[in-house]
């Protein structure tokens, strides 16, 4: 939903057929703001290519701006971004509803010489902030507030050190110091205190990036992350297909008993959407890697699964969505911590999925799905752009379906809907040209 209230009403397009389609995804998010901040922080210009242009990273991009750093776009390709590192300032910074905008630049703020003052999207106060903020108390800061608005003091250095966080409720939190950590006097070291931490393949992706820009990252415990102190060179990045991104696209293959073919899919990734393959696998599809190219291919009937996706738990919407069509029941375990994403996923998809008939209910850190007959009716998306995309699979098989702001899924992929009708048309044309 937009900040004036405005809603995209949308009826999700029924496909009783199988669909049969190539699809091109655009650029990563994750990869694309961390190689956002890397480049703003560097010793050097840097060029981004393939760069995901959606409302999270024009977020990103914007927030650095107004920090002082110099981003353009090639004339004739606005995926290409040319950033200038400069000296950083005070200045006022919109995080929207982006984690990484929120958990990523205030460390760098930190760098600044000013005050930052920054907030959000009103869902946006609602998500958890304060590690990342007393975090950088920690390492010597200074900061007001503890969640969105808040203000950073920037005095144009920081000590850094080491510092204890709980990083059980996102991931994000490390990445966020570790990104800027090699600027701060000290480096960083980060030492988790809490329950398990989610979605790690982030932190590894992360990493890797470090390390590609010359940082020396290292891993003394299982819970402990190490960044030395010194320059972030600057490094040319070529930015990979968002594969959380591809997944709902892959979902229709499934739920349809289509193919789909995601083109320029990474042989190796860090990315948490590659696990799609497995999962995918594990419940009946035919999963094919060729020539840098994946195809899902759907069968007769899809099998219920037990999984873990704390490490992905960006995948839980779409895996939902398969589960509602399965022949067995479906343990989704893991993902407590998706209560304090864009919304409570986990509320959201028992609530959206018993309001179609279906049987879901919430677990301690997980969602219990029994495949049950499904109707018609009305698909919240809280504007959260996953639970958005989690409706569109699920009205490929259920007439009457309408989720209630498609929008939503411009925060990381604009013109979703667009992109969807193009499969959808791509599978009725070559039914029609047999």
């Amino acid at each position: 939903m937009r900040e004036d209230g405005y809603m995209s009403m949308w009826t999700a397009p029924t496909h009783p057929s199988p669909i049969h389609a190539k699809v091109e995804i655009p650029g990563s998010k994750s990869v694309t703001n961390r190689a956002l901040i890397l480049a703003a922080l560097a010793d050097g210009p840097s060029v981004i290519r393939g760069a995901l242009r959606s409302r999270d990273t024009n977020l990103m991009i914007d927030g650095l701006r107004m920090l002082g750093i110099d981003i353009t776009e090639d004339t004739l390709d606005e995926t290409t971004l040319h950033l200038s590192p400069a000296s950083m300032h005070g200045t006022e910074i919109d995080c929207g509803l982006a984690g990484t905008v929120m958990r990523f630049l205030p460390p760098a703020a930190a760098l600044a010489a000013g005050d930052v003052h920054f907030d959000g999207d009103s869902q946006a106060r609602k998500r958890p902030q304060r590690v990342t903020l007393d975090a950088l108390r920690a390492l010597g800061a200074s900061v007001t507030g503890d969640g969105l608005p808040f203000t950073v003091h920037g005095t144009g250095a920081l000590r850094g050190g080491i510092v204890d966080i709980d990083a059980s409720g996102s991931s994000q939190f490390v990445s966020g110091l570790l990104l800027s950590g090699a600027r701060f006097e000290r480096g960083v070291e980060i030492r988790h205190t809490g329950a398990r931490v989610p979605s790690t393949p982030h932190i590894d992706m992360t990493v890797e990036m470090l390390a590609a820009a010359g940082v020396l990252t290292t891993r003394p415990t299982p819970s402990q992350w190490k960044v030395e102190p010194g320059p972030i060179r600057a490094t040319d990045w070529n930015v990979e297909p968002d594969l959380s991104n591809a997944t709902p696209f892959l979902a229709a293959a499934a739920v349809t008993g289509g193919s789909v073919t995601v083109p320029r899919w990474p042989a190796r990734t860090s990315q948490a959407g590659d696990h799609i393959r497995g999962i995918l696998a594990e419940m009946g599809a035919q999963v094919t890697y060729d020539g840098g190219a994946l195809t899902v291919s759907g069968s007769d009937h899809l099998s219920g699964i037990d999984v873990d996706l704390g490490d992905v738990g960006e995948l839980t919407p779409t895996v939902a969505a398969l589960a509602v069509f399965a022949d067995t029941p479906t343990q989704i375990r893991g993902v407590a911590h998706l209560r304090g994403h864009e919304t409570d996923r986990l509320a959201a998809l028992s609530h959206e999925i018993n309001g179609l008939g279906g049987k879901c209910e919430e677990t301690e850190d997980g969602l219990r799905i029994v495949p049950a007959p499904l109707h018609g009716g009305t698909w919240h998306a809280y504007a959260d752009h996953r639970m958005a995309t989690a409706g569109a699979i699920v009205g490929l098989r259920v007439e009457g379906v309408s989720v209630d702001d498609i929008d939503t899924t411009a925060k990381t992929l604009p013109g979703f809907a667009q992109l969807w009708g193009t499969m959808l048309d791509q599978g009725l044309n070559e039914g029609n040209s047999l």
